[in-house]
């Protein structure tokens, strides 16, 4: 018997209370499930179901072993339910919700050459830089960016993003350049008071992250505000190098301290765990993930 029919056998037992339920659910004779359940306790070496005239009852270790198993089996159903989708031809909207700063500079770019490999997808793009509710606003997946919070969404992730510190050349013509980061405190850093880090920010000085606190006479909720008013002198910011990317190469900025950047912030593809991908979500993860391997972050 195959051992994958053994575990099955096993979960359906403690599923149906009794091995004639799960007989009756596997399509298999009552024989064969009893057979199946006597090697895995065998192979095993403990009790797993405790067995009356009535019922059939998991002991404390099947108990055990059926929680990890079903999770297991299920895992493995969905893998091979993937697989399939991944040979079907890709077809369908395909509902994206994706940061409205990074999807129209590395998101909407990459989207003809999708579209031309895949015909019969159309996408929805929405543009929110707040977390929406994938299941109940019934999109197929986002692209997050920074740390994920715990949820039960599955995720990939795509690439990573330096963190840079950055400075116009006129600001540093005219105030000098830091050498460490402590020397922050005697620059004008424009603060961006939506970020997390917000006036304390980290560092990796010695293979440790630290922070120093900074301030200006600019601050704003906006990242691209920040990013903008860098650019025009008025101070030192940070962001993701992938904000301020084009800034640096027409030269509108410097960076500056990039032996102490802090680590590198995340970018993921997440999707909703109780659905199989289907075709177009796969393959659009799997193209946007080698799209931004090439990509300067």
């Amino acid at each position: 018997m195959d051992r994958i029919e053994d575990f099955q056998a096993f979960v359906a037992v403690v599923d149906k209370g009794s091995l004639t339920g799960a007989a009756n659910q596997l399509g298999r004779s009552l024989q064969s499930v009893s057979r199946s359940l006597a090697a895995l306790e065998r192979e095993i070496g403990v009790e797993l179901i405790q067995r009356t005239t009535r019922r059939s009852n998991p002991t404390d270790a099947g108990l055990a072993f059926y929680r990890r198993l079903a999770a297991a089996l299920a895992e493995i159903e969905a893998a091979k339910r993937e697989t399939a989708n991944r040979r079907a031809e890709a077809a369908g909207r395909l509902r994206i919700a994706a940061s409205s700063a990074f999807a129209p500079l590395y998101l909407v770019p990459a989207l003809p050459d999708f579209l031309k490999a895949h015909p019969r997808v159309e996408v929805e793009l929405d543009l929110s830089d707040n977390y929406v509710d994938l299941v109940g606003e019934g999109f197929d997946l986002a692209v997050r960016i920074g740390e994920l919070p715990d949820s039960s969404l599955k995720a990939r992730l795509l690439a990573h993003s330096r963190r840079v510190m950055f400075a116009a050349p006129s600001y540093l013509a005219a105030h000098g350049r830091p050498r460490r980061p402590e020397d922050l405190k005697g620059h004008q850093c424009i603060v961006r008071t939506a970020a997390r880090d917000g006036n304390a920010w980290p560092f990796r000085v010695d293979g440790r992250i630290r922070s120093v606190k900074v301030a200006g006479r600019f601050r704003t909720s906006g990242a691209l505000a920040a990013n903008e008013a860098a650019a025009r002198g008025l101070g030192i910011a940070t962001a993701p190098l992938w904000q301020v990317r084009a800034l640096v190469d027409r030269g509108a900025v410097e960076l500056i301290l990039p032996r102490c950047e802090p680590p590198p912030v995340s970018i993921h593809a997440v999707w909703p765990a109780t659905r199989v991908l289907p075709a177009r979500t796969q393959l659009f993860i799997d193209f946007l993930a080698a799209r931004l391997k090439n990509e300067r972050l």
